[in-house]
């Protein structure tokens, strides 16, 4: 087989396939001659057999048009050859190529009808064909004849005007082009003119004209450029914006809007401004405080600059704070200004666009813009807390950034003036309570507070030290409304509200700040104005309520240089209400030059330097609470411990002395008495006069507490001829009654600023302190009363008096004609101190009513001496008694006496029988144990006898025998 292969591979034989393809397809198709299918019509049919014979043909045969059979049938043959088995298969294959050339004729003989019919059909199609060329060919000569006659001269005519209108179209654009490239000019002059909605105007038809162009080449660089110069117009747009946050211009600011609605960015623009604001709000403060900073250091060459703003604010000096303070509200003011000011334009302009809206085209352009109004609306509204958020928190850096526990009283208000007006600001602009700001005003105010107290009270306590207790001449009409420090009471105004406000506000109480200042001013202007003015007439001139007449009296007296250095000392300034030292007005010491008895012919308070120097003090302390309501309780709980630190150093240096305590008349209440004990155990220091290096107490409790104060040596209360310093203890006494009812002038006010959870305190105050100042005459003047009168020579004249006496007297004993005298004398003294010092009316009953009181007492002390007595001898007491008081009633018009009863009760005992005597033992508690047994002694023999003298002083002795 493989020889067979490779012997016809080299004579080049091919595979019949191989040459059945290089025949022509007609000649390939070769439909059988006539003999050859007579020959196959001839052979034996046998459709069955034929069809078996078809059947057994490899499908190979039927699979494609590139099958090479001839290689197919070799590939078959087995390597050993048989001649007969090859017979026998081409026998086999030559019936299988009869059977389909067969099965072929009969089927073209049976299609050979429809063959010729379609044959037919060809032919006309033919010539069809041949008839529509030779029309086609006449048609092409007449159009040929007709284009040289009439379409080259007349459409020649139309393409040339079609190229005329396109030239002339080409040349508009060209100019349009031209006029689009000069545009960058007349944006750049529209720019300086701030003509912002005509530029970006411009600058958009520009825009819309170059994408109609955008086919010409040239036309791409436009566009490109165009795009520059318009975000170069939002760049110079938003630096427009940013200038409106520090001065809003309502025309300024209407351009920058209406340039932005252009533009399609309203929202955008909000987001802008509120950025800017913020920026705005941070770089005022900055370069505010570095001015300070810088001018304060004096040294260019510090890196201020460079640092935090919170770092920079713990450099300014005292010096500087208040100036800096100033500047920095007014820059903030500036700003919340202009916010509020944009505020209002959106709101105008609002309302204007919101008017008109009839036409019912533009619903869908309308929501949208109702929806961009409703954006910048909330965003307003949520940027009012946000702005005062950063503005609180920039002031509070700068609040604490500095120590204030060492400013002056007047600066550290006026700071404490500016952050309320401040605060006030805030409240108006968006009704915020501005926590932050009351938290870093507390902080300080609380810290300054305690350092300004505790320097009071050792400067109070140096005051009562040096203090002489004389009168301070003031005008009949004097109120404490009149001195400085109280005029905030005189202004109608909340308590929040800054005096300058008030001053500002007599336009109508509605007013907001923002409505006062809104065509310009600062409400953070008028501040350094009003010291200049709080000037006070306050001072008397010796009991000269006019001026003219004061002129007139003391015109010789208008030169000071012959006054002591120490009556210079005792003064009081009324500009400043600060009492440095102790010194006197002009006026003063006038009044000392010429006779004090006209003092007494008016009722002018009575009070001392330093009484005036407290009631300054409260007015200060009132004013810190005013403007700063929070530290209320701190304030008030200060004041407290001024009134209770005056109160104890009156009684310490007028009213302590325990002989005449243990007198047993209850000169001293339980309630005077307990708020002595309280003020000694909370403010009084103890431990500081026996103070040693060894001993130290709880220091941060000692640091609230004061050393006892002790009475200056200069005041002598010893000398009779002053009735034992009565004027001092006059002074000293009602000036603390004077105090005490300024304090309840002021209590209604005290009351609305105190928190309700604190103001049990302050009724306690008010109860158990204040009301107890006049409870002190009592003791203070007991002692004076008691050295006043000689109640000791009164009982050594009493006890040389016979009592025993048989006959009824009608001549009283002499004892009462010195008693009286002694009274006398002690009127006349007191009319002495009157010309001194005013004794109101109180003060002398209280001086007669204890001198009286002590006189009875004595009397019956004197009777319960004696040894002996007859009945006579007590109608003689009776007699005497009643000359004293008949005496007496003329000397004083206090009724009824006092005692009276105690002594006339006394004497009248003498004459009870048994059973009335041991009752009346019973019920006069009042009488010593010395006093009722002599009573009953006295009695013995005359109507008692001793049995009944035994019981009697059995019961006196069951009474004492619970007191011991």
């Amino acid at each position: 087989m493989q020889k067979i292969k490779s012997l016809m591979a080299r004579q080049g034989l091919r595979s019949p396939q191989e040459s059945m393809t290089d025949l022509s397809p007609i000649e390939n198709l070769r439909i059988p001659s006539k003999e050859e299918l007579r020959e196959m019509r001839e052979l034996p049919v046998d459709p069955q057999a034929e069809q078996e014979i078809i059947n057994s043909i490899e499908e190979v045969y039927f699979s494609s048009d590139s099958f090479d059979m001839v290689r197919h049938e070799l590939e078959k043959l087995p390597p050993d050859l048989n001649l007969q088995e090859l017979e026998e298969y081409r026998d086999k294959l030559k019936r299988q190529q009869a059977a389909v050339s067969k099965k072929v004729a009969d089927l073209i003989l049976e299609k050979q009808p429809s063959y010729v019919k379609e044959l037919e059909r060809v032919t006309s199609l033919q010539t069809n064909l041949q008839l529509a060329a030779v029309i086609c060919t006449n048609a092409r000569r007449q159009l040929s004849l007709a284009k040289e006659g009439f379409t080259e001269a007349s459409l020649g005519l139309l393409a040339n005007q079609r190229r005329r209108q396109l030239l002339t179209g080409l040349l508009k654009s060209l100019r349009t082009i031209k006029t689009l490239q000069r545009t960058d000019v007349r944006l750049s002059e529209m720019l300086e003119e701030e003509d912002y909605p005509g530029a970006i105007q411009l600058c958009l038809e520009c825009q819309k004209a170059a994408s109609t162009f955008k086919h010409y080449s040239c036309i791409s660089e436009l566009n490109s450029k165009l795009q520059d110069t318009l975000e170069q117009i939002e760049e110079q747009l938003d630096v427009a914006l940013s200038k409106t946050c520090k001065h809003f211009d309502v025309t300024h600011y209407t351009k920058v809007q209406l340039a932005y609605t252009l533009l399609g960015k309203t929202q955008t623009a909000m987001d802008q401004l509120h950025m800017h604001f913020t920026q705005a709000i941070h770089n005022t403060v900055f370069q505010v405080v570095l001015g300070y900073v810088e001018l304060c250091a004096g040294n260019a060459d510090t890196k201020f600059q460079k640092m935090q703003y919170k770092d920079l604010c713990t450099h300014i000096t005292p010096d500087s704070y208040i100036p800096c303070l100033t500047d920095l509200c007014k820059a903030l003011w500036e700003v919340m200004l202009s916010y509020h000011q944009t505020m209002q334009w959106h709101e105008e302009h609002d309302n204007e666009a919101a008017a008109p809206a009839p036409d019912g085209d533009s619903t869908a352009g309308s929501d949208e813009s109702n929806f961009g109004r409703s954006y910048v609306k909330k965003k307003l509204e949520h940027g009012l807390t946000r702005i005062w958020q950063d503005v609180q928190l920039k002031v509070k850096a700068y609040l604490l950034g500095t120590d204030m526990s060492n400013f002056k009283y007047d600066d550290f208000i006026f700071v404490l003036d500016i952050i309320s007006r401040l605060m006030q600001v805030g409240e108006e602009f968006c009704g915020s309570r501005s926590e932050l700001l009351q938290e870093s005003i507390k902080k300080q105010s609380v810290n300054y507070f305690k350092n300004y107290h505790r320097t009071r009270l050792e400067e109070l306590r140096m005051f009562l030290e040096n203090e002489t207790w004389e009168l301070c001449p003031v005008k009949s009409n004097f109120n404490i409304v009149q001195l400085h420090e109280f005029k905030f009471m005189g202004q109608s105004r909340s308590p929040s509200m800054s005096p300058s406000r008030q001053t500002s506000a007599a336009n109508p109480a509605d007013m907001s700040l923002f409505q006062q200042y809104y065509q310009g001013g600062n409400p953070f202007e008028m501040q350094i104005d009003n010291k200049e003015d709080e000037t006070e007439d306050v001072l008397a001139s010796n009991g000269y309520e006019s001026d003219e007449l004061e002129k007139n009296v003391y015109q010789d007296y208008d030169s000071d240089s012959d006054v002591p250095e120490e009556l210079k000392r005792d003064y009081v300034d009324e500009q400043t209400g600060d009492v440095p030292v102790k010194s006197v007005s002009r006026e003063t010491l006038r009044s000392r030059k010429k006779s004090d008895y006209s003092l007494n012919k008016v009722n002018a308070p009575i009070l001392t330097n330093t009484t005036l120097n407290v009631i300054r003090l409260v007015g200060k302390y009132m004013q810190m609470m005013n403007i700063l309501k929070p530290i209320a309780f701190d304030v008030i709980h200060c004041m407290s411990q001024l009134f209770d630190y005056y109160l104890y150093a009156v009684y310490t240096f007028f009213g302590r002395n325990d002989m005449y305590e243990s007198s047993g008349l209850g000169l001293i209440s339980s309630r005077l008495r307990t708020t002595l004990n309280r003020i000694q155990e909370s403010l009084i220091d103890v431990e500081a006069a026996a103070e040693n290096a060894g001993s130290h107490g709880p220091s941060e409790e000692r640091k609230e507490k004061v050393p006892s104060p002790h009475l200056s040596q200069l005041v002598v209360l010893t000398a009779s001829g002053t009735l034992y310093g009565l004027a001092e203890r006059v002074v000293a006494t009602e000036s603390l009654v004077f105090l005490a009812e300024q304090f309840e002038f002021l209590q209604p006010h005290l009351d609305t600023m105190m928190p309700a959870v604190k103001k049990p305190f302050l009724q306690q105050f008010y109860s158990q302190t204040v009301s107890t100042a006049s409870e002190l005459r009592k003791p203070i003047y007991w002692i004076v009363a008691a050295k006043a009168i000689d109640y000791e020579q009164m009982l050594l004249l009493m006890a040389g008096v016979k009592w025993d006496i048989k006959e009824i007297m009608s001549q009283h004993n002499v004892y009462v004609d010195v008693l009286l005298k002694e009274f006398e004398q002690f009127n006349k003294r007191l009319g002495d101190v009157s010309r001194h010092v005013r004794i109101p009316l109180p003060v002398s009953n209280v001086l007669w009513e204890h001198c009286i009181r002590l006189a009875n007492r004595t009397l019956v002390e004197g009777y319960a001496n004696v040894k002996k007595c007859s009945n006579e001898g007590r109608a003689l007491m009776q007699l005497d008694f009643q000359q004293f008081l008949m005496k007496l009633e003329k000397l004083t018009d206090i009724r009824p006496i006092p005692d009276k009863e105690f002594v006339e009760t006394y004497i009248k005992a003498y004459y009870l029988t048994e059973n009335d005597m041991e009752q009346f033992i019973k019920n006069h508690r009042e009488y010593s144990m010395k006093q009722l047994t002599n009573l009953v002694n006295v009695c013995l023999g005359s109507h008692i006898n001793k049995k009944a003298r035994q019981k009697l002083l059995a019961a006196i002795d069951d009474i004492d025998r619970p007191k011991r």
